[in-house]
């Protein structure tokens, strides 16, 4: 039987041999094993994540090699997602508390915003209404309020589960006088408005699709993930409702994952502009409200 590893370093080490025995899926938190089990053994000690790398020299005392031992187990073998088990997730700077009632955040959004997406709206107009559909956490909320300070923001959320995590997030930002939060299926129950920016990372896998997950997705709401049978459900509501609540220069902007050539096939006269990403997914669409207007579907 192997020694009992004594510094950080030796269990970062333990913990990427137990990820490969084991089978872990990543994507949710972090794309490699020792990305992932250096992030989830630095929380579990309450060690600053900016740690220098002297600290894989520390050594662990018995309480601390109980609790690395307990959460590794957790995360191999249970396949608990590490961000269930920090209870936070991260988009760029931006922190987020979740849990078992919200799929975990990650979106090319926060890649997008910043700059690709304004170059689609008006120069010089401020955004003053945006809304999120599906906001889930009610991070890309918080990111649409961050990134276009003079907007109110509305958060579409049909699981109440999820609207209670996302009520929490807003707050924890500050920004419960510009985040408005709606309990709709997508906009049934949101008053009429009209928006210059729609955005959604709205449910997209196929349902037959679902049973073939990895068990870390599994452990996410299926709502969710659930898109229907072709992963267009909510899609086609969305931009069906979209039309009437648009501005004349709005866009709709949808993140669809593996969905390009069935969204392409669906949709052919919205002309659906793809913006490209830095890993080549390329998997969010743009419509511009003209498109959507002369739309007959």
């Amino acid at each position: 039987m192997a020694a009992t590893p004594t510094t950080l370093g030796e269990w970062l080490e333990r913990a990427q041999r137990a990820y490969a025995r084991h089978n872990v899926a990543l994507g949710q938190v972090a794309t490699s094993a020792h990305d992932e089990a250096l992030y989830l053994l630095l929380r579990t000690l309450d060690l600053p994540l900016d740690s220098k790398p002297a600290v894989l020299r520390r050594k662990l005392t018995a309480d601390e090699r109980a609790r690395v031992t307990e959460v590794i187990r957790r995360r191999t073998e249970n396949h608990v997602p590490a961000a269930y088990l920090t209870r936070e997730a991260f988009l760029g700077e931006h922190r987020f508390y979740v849990d078992e009632r919200v799929i975990i955040p990650r979106s090319y959004f926060l890649e997008l915003l910043p700059e690709q997406i304004p170059q689609w709206l008006p120069p010089g107009k401020p955004v003053k209404r945006a809304v999120d559909v599906c906001t889930g956490s009610g991070c890309l909320a918080i990111l649409l309020a961050h990134q276009f300070a003079d907007a109110k923001v509305d958060a579409i959320e049909l699981s109440p589960d999820a609207m209670a995590v996302a009520k929490f997030n807003v707050a924890m930002h500050g920004l419960g006088k510009r985040v408005k939060l709606f309990h709709s299926d997508v906009f049934d129950a949101v008053p009429q408005v009209k928006y210059d920016l729609i955005l959604s990372n709205p449910p997209y896998v196929p349902t037959r699709e679902l049973r073939g997950l990895p068990e870390e997705f599994k452990q996410e709401p299926a709502m969710a993930l659930d898109g229907g049978k072709d992963g267009l459900d909510i899609i086609r509501k969305l931009l069906r409702q979209a039309r009437e609540r648009l501005q004349p220069h709005g866009i709709v902007v949808l993140e669809v994952g593996g969905l390009r050539a069935a969204m392409d096939a669906a949709f052919p006269e919205l002309d659906l502009h793809w913006l490209h990403t830095e890993d080549g997914e390329d998997c969010v669409c743009l419509v511009q409200a003209v498109r959507l207007k002369n739309w007959r579907g």
